[in-house]
């Protein structure tokens, strides 16, 4: 024969499952986009077309939403770990499950006194609105021995509005940029961050709590750090998770920077003295690393479009 089959997986992408918990009056929800992905003994079904070792990606999807009920929706991660675990341990030929998920967050609708009495509701714990500012993620590995748990979030949109420069860079005759003494920086934060737990012996982290501290040290760095470059911004976010969360040994940040521009005003007569700007869109600087703790291997991929 004179090809080969190389790495292969399959499954069922993008399961999105919404999980109601009534605790009596009140509600509270969790709202996932689930991507399961299954590797093993599947050669046949490539070579043959036997599928005698493939669990069809219908069944996948069924257990999704089945999980959902018979184990509740914890967290993001738990709830990935159940799947992976589920997936390894009950399917022989099924050797290594990944479980991509996204989040997206929902905050309660706080509902006026005169209008709840109005609707003859004393309080309304049921209604929520989409919060916007981010989309929480998470993947979930597990080969029946070793997990690894990369979680993260997309579309943060942070600005500072001064405490920012940016000068004494490499000019050659393509260069026009002026220097800048006091700029808006602005970025759209991409982060994926990995924890140090990996095998069921250790204590698992706290997922939730994990997650808002590190949402909370990553925004304070953005909003402490006097900025001379988006880099060293970047830097100190990631430092500042590392240094303060034991459970994260690695994060990688992919961030472009939201140019704004300052416009000329002297053509009408107008000085502009930092206060009206032109947001560019595109093209954009694209600033990316990995922070890591010392003695740790990199292990998250460079391209995030892959994670």
């Amino acid at each position: 024969m004179p090809t080969i089959l190389g790495q292969n997986q399959y499954g069922k992408a993008e399961n999105r499952v919404v999980k109601i918990t009534r605790d009596g009056a009140t509600h509270h929800i969790k709202d996932l986009n689930v991507s399961v992905a299954l590797s093993g003994d599947m050669d046949e079904v490539h070579y043959s077309g036997s599928n005698a070792n493939v669990l069809p990606t219908d069944t996948t999807k069924n257990t999704v939403y089945a999980f959902a009920k018979e184990h509740g929706i914890e967290s993001a991660e738990q709830f990935g770990i159940h799947l992976a675990r589920h997936f390894v341990t009950s399917q022989e030929p099924i050797h290594r499950a990944r479980i991509r998920i996204e989040e997206y967050a929902w905050e309660r609708i706080e509902s006026s006194d005169a209008n709840s009495q109005f609707i003859g509701a004393d309080e309304v714990k049921h209604s929520f609105v989409r919060k916007g500012q981010e989309t929480r993620l998470t993947q979930i590995t597990y080969d029946g021995s070793q997990w690894e748990v990369v979680s993260g979030l997309k579309d943060l949109v942070v600005m500072n509005s001064t405490n920012s420069e940016f000068w004494g860079y490499v000019k050659d005759k393509y260069t026009t940029l002026p220097e800048a003494y006091d700029r808006i920086l602005a970025t759209q934060v991409s982060a994926r961050w990995r924890f140090n737990w990996s095998d069921d012996e250790q204590k698992m982290p706290d997922w939730e709590k994990s997650y808002e501290q590190t949402k909370k040290h990553m925004l304070q760095a953005f909003a402490e750090t006097y900025s001379l470059s988006l880099q060293q911004t970047m830097y100190q976010m990631g430092a500042r998770i590392i240094n303060n969360r034991s459970e994260i040994d690695e994060v990688r940040f992919s961030l472009p920077n939201k140019h704004h521009f300052l416009v000329d005003l002297e053509p009408f007569g107008l000085k502009n003295d930092n206060e009206v700007y032109f947001a560019a869109d595109r093209p954009y600087g694209l600033i990316e690393a990995t922070i890591l703790r010392d003695g740790c291997e990199a292990r998250i991929p460079v391209d995030l479009s892959n994670l």
